[in-house]
């Protein structure tokens, strides 16, 4: 796996990792980007009826529409006549017109129209033919399936726990590095304190102790059902016994459910990478409280700002990662980044073998300092 180097353990759980995940990729360096697995690609709101939305995932040019039925389809943004983005043209009748010929594709991929064919000149333009991307759309998410060289199977995408039908909060933002760095960097529970400090949500006189318990799940794992931390008190809003549990799950996932009596919060982290050097993080919000709705003029520069720190890290982290040096994960605070790398390599296993995932996570207690 590119960015491992040998994946050996030290005195103390020490691993050692490349730094540079942000060359770009070669015949013997690959990107390392997950495919055959589903990957967020937009929030349901960005997709208006009529209007094509281009996209990059994962290095492939992607174009987005919906068809008359209100269905989103995702095709290759490429016309294969004359290798103009499809997004360049427009919707007609629910299929994508390529604006230099008007060759029509349908939301299936297939060619449907011509305009330059005269009568007589024999030709099955049906053969002709855009890729297209498995998605599935979802309580207001578009989830797309970045299938590799084989012909494997989507399994069922992501769902989230008891939430409305649509998000009640969306940000989106870029980070300049590799997916895996963002992920990494997102997971990680000890940096609260200095790269989120402020008056409501963490400082270095909030550091303590803390201990959870964790286990597997789908494609990933889970800090289990807990009790929220002392000093979170942003959570103090919702009221009532609060309990949360958090799950991430691969490629870039996570989803922290939040119970406050018969009330629920969920949190969708959705880290996408654009190419191996560019990172998108879409932050969703559920709820079920309706008085919450209120407070979203005051909510929405909070969650900025909380991303905008992780954002600007992100960036400082760059100049020194420049240099390709030898990263170190130890116990128990850098075990979910560990946790991740091995979900990788056992995802990408799975699929060159052609054998059932093997969760590498096992029901463990972690303990650090935050």
């Amino acid at each position: 796996m590119r960015g491992l180097r040998g994946g050996a353990c030290a005195g103390g759980g020490v691993v050692a990792v490349s730094g540079d995940m942000n060359k770009p990729p070669s015949d013997d360096q690959p990107d390392d980007l997950l495919r055959d697995i589903w990957y967020f690609a937009l929030p349901s709101g960005a997709l208006e009826p009529g209007r094509l939305v281009s996209r990059s995932l994962l290095g492939d040019p992607v174009v987005f529409g919906r068809g008359p039925d209100g269905a989103a389809f995702a095709l290759r943004d490429i016309c294969p006549h004359r290798g103009i983005p499809l997004s360049d043209g427009r919707m007609t009748s629910g299929e994508v017109e390529c604006r230099y010929h008007g060759w029509r594709f349908g939301a299936n991929g297939v060619c449907t129209a011509i305009p330059s064919l005269v009568e007589g000149q024999d030709m099955d333009i049906s053969r002709i033919r855009v890729r297209r991307y498995p998605i599935h759309e979802a309580q207001g998410c578009i989830w797309i399936f970045m299938a590799g060289d084989g012909s494997v199977e989507p399994p069922p995408p992501p769902a989230l726990p008891e939430v409305a039908d649509r998000p009640r909060l969306v940000e989106t933002m870029e980070f300049p590095c590799h997916v895996d760095h963002a992920v990494v960097g997102l997971m990680d529970p000890a940096h609260g304190p200095f790269v989120h400090k402020s008056w409501w949500w963490r400082s270095r006189r909030s550091i303590h102790a803390k201990e959870k318990r964790f286990g597997p799940s789908e494609l990933g794992f889970s800090m289990l059902r807990h009790a929220p931390s002392s000093n979170s008190a942003a959570y103090r809003i919702l009221g009532g016994e609060m309990t949360t549990e958090i799950a991430f799950r691969l490629p870039g996932i996570r989803i922290e459910h939040v119970k406050a009596g018969r009330n629920a919060l969920v949190g969708l982290t959705a880290v996408t990478p654009i190419t191996a050097e560019t990172t998108i993080i879409h932050q969703m919000m559920y709820w079920t409280m309706p008085w919450l709705s209120a407070l979203r003029p005051i909510l929405r520069p909070f969650v900025r700002k909380f991303l905008g720190q992780d954002r600007d890290i992100v960036v400082q982290q760059q100049r020194g990662l420049r240099h390709d040096p030898t990263l170190l994960l130890i116990n128990d605070a850098d075990m979910q980044a560990k946790w991740y790398y091995r979900l990788k390599k056992a995802h990408e296993r799975s699929i060159a073998e052609g054998v059932a995932f093997e969760n590498p996570v096992r029901e463990t207690t972690l303990r650090w300092r935050s």
